[in-house]
């Protein structure tokens, strides 16, 4: 099997992303129920259902592809696109729906893709689905998210490019599930209706603050990390990162973040007992450079160091002034 690096295939999915960015093949073209293929799907509940008359017929979709067993690109898609569910909220599953189809349906079982929503703590309106394999590639071939260039046989490597659109309007777009999930989120949650959803808390461009320069560390902190993890805000999907920088050995730290599934196969005890207390779900090897991984050990200490500083400040204005007579 061929080895993409989750960084190689971000970039083959941008450069097909910059040749397809969106196209039209609902009622402006022949008729979406003419053009899509009605394959025979099934839920993660065990559900069967067909893919255009019950699962996008006259709705707004998000769709992408996925494996179980894929160690690292699909953990962190499947977070991410968790993040924009959360921000999407109770339309999901109202006026929007998410769909997550496996590519490997002789592994991916109905109660091995119902024990990987629970474990990403997925919320109702995202479905995951499996089927037959020749039918699963014609609808990736369908939906222009099957890529001969990557595909070799047995190969499970695959174009992760994910596709969004109203089948109703006809409107479908391309992006990377790995895009700034507020944007992604408003995409499809205002954009694909065509101005019939009013947009939440809209501002004008003149009250729009300018984007700061990010650091590398701080990039790739945004980029990896925030689909499971935060600073200071409690457990995710992965343990709260405030501190970490200091709780762990430096060269522990910095080989997790390199090589995370080499140290789980290797059964280190610090390893085993993150996979045991969060959902035994594995941190996925980011494909990080050693440059990127002292960048992101960097930028944790600091902001760690800040917000810890910014915690005693707040606190000191908190307490009551003793020194004032009553």
């Amino acid at each position: 099997m061929r080895n993409y690096s989750l960084v190689n295939r971000v970039v083959i999915a941008a450069l097909f992303l910059v040749s397809a960015m969106s196209l039209t093949i609902g009622p402006a073209a022949a008729g979406g129920g003419n053009y899509f293929p009605n394959i025979p799907l099934i839920t993660h509940d065990g559900q069967k259902v067909h893919f255009y008359d019950d699962l996008i017929k006259d709705k707004v979709v998000v769709i992408n592809f996925i494996y179980t067993s894929c160690p690292n690109s699909c953990p962190l898609e499947t977070a991410r696109l968790r993040a924009v569910q959360e921000l999407l909220g109770e339309r999901v599953g109202r006026d929007i729906f998410m769909y997550s189809i496996t590519i490997d349906p002789e592994v991916d079982t109905v109660q091995v893709l119902s024990h990987y929503a629970e474990k990403f703590n997925i919320g109702p309106g995202w479905v995951f689905l499996t089927g037959k394999e020749d039918d699963i590639i014609l609808l990736r071939k369908k939906l222009g998210l099957y890529m001969d260039e990557i595909q070799n046989g047995d190969d499970l490597d695959h174009n992760l490019t994910m596709i969004v659109g109203n089948e109703a309007t006809g409107k479908w777009i391309k992006r990377s599930p790995f895009d700034n999930p507020q944007g992604l989120a408003n995409l499809i949650g205002y954009d694909l209706f065509d101005g019939m959803v009013p947009r939440a808390g809209a501002k004008s461009y003149a009250s729009v603050p300018e984007v700061s320069k990010l650091s590398r560390g701080q990039y790739l902190y945004r980029t990896r990390c925030t689909a499971c993890h935060t600073l200071g805000l409690g457990d995710g999907l992965g343990p709260d990162l405030l501190g970490v920088v200091d709780k762990r050995d430096r060269t522990w730290l910095t080989r997790w973040l390199k090589v995370p599934d080499k140290m789980l196969a290797e059964k280190d005890p610090i390893a085993m007992k993150l996979f045991a207390q969060y959902q035994e779900l594995a941190m996925p090897n980011l494909q990080l450079s050693d440059i990127d991984v002292a960048a992101l050990i960097d930028y944790m200490a600091t902001e760690s160091r800040r917000i810890a500083m910014t915690n005693v400040e707040t606190s000191a204005k908190d307490e009551p002034d003793n020194h004032k007579h009553h």
